[in-house]
């Protein structure tokens, strides 16, 4: 077994934060908080190349966009999750016919666009650059 092994199987794993023996906030296998914003992001990327390869497995179509607006849906996706993402079923009928415009407008006629209305503004814009 190795020395991870051994780690992770004496320190336990909790995906939620908790107070370890001497009271420290603690979180995974024995990892104390705060996490310091490289292990953060490393977290974020792992997080995001997950949600990319869900969406492109749930949505093909995907892979055959503009840049501009496979980074829109993959911040979407980071966001709100992909599963929240394929509730847009206007946007997404708009980008099979390749209407960025109307993916746009789409995007924006949502409860996303108005529980992060700077946000969303930022990040649908980006199928208006994919024309």
């Amino acid at each position: 077994m190795s020395s991870i092994d051994e780690i992770k199987k004496n320190e336990g794993f909790s995906g939620m934060p908790y107070d370890d023996s001497l009271g420290y906030a603690t979180i995974g296998y024995g990892t104390k908080l705060p996490l310091s914003e490289y292990e953060s992001e490393l977290i974020l990327k792992h997080r995001y190349d997950q949600k990319i390869k869900e969406l492109v497995r749930k949505k093909p179509v995907v892979e055959e966009l503009p840049h501009n607006a496979k980074d829109a849906l993959f911040e979407m996706a980071y966001q709100m999750g992909v599963n929240g993402v394929l509730k847009f079923q206007k946007m997404w009928e708009a980008l099979e016919k390749r209407n960025f415009s109307a993916a746009y407008k789409e995007a924006l006629d949502s409860k996303w666009a108005k529980q992060t209305p700077s946000r969303a503004e930022k990040v649908a814009r980006k199928f208006l650059e994919s024309v």
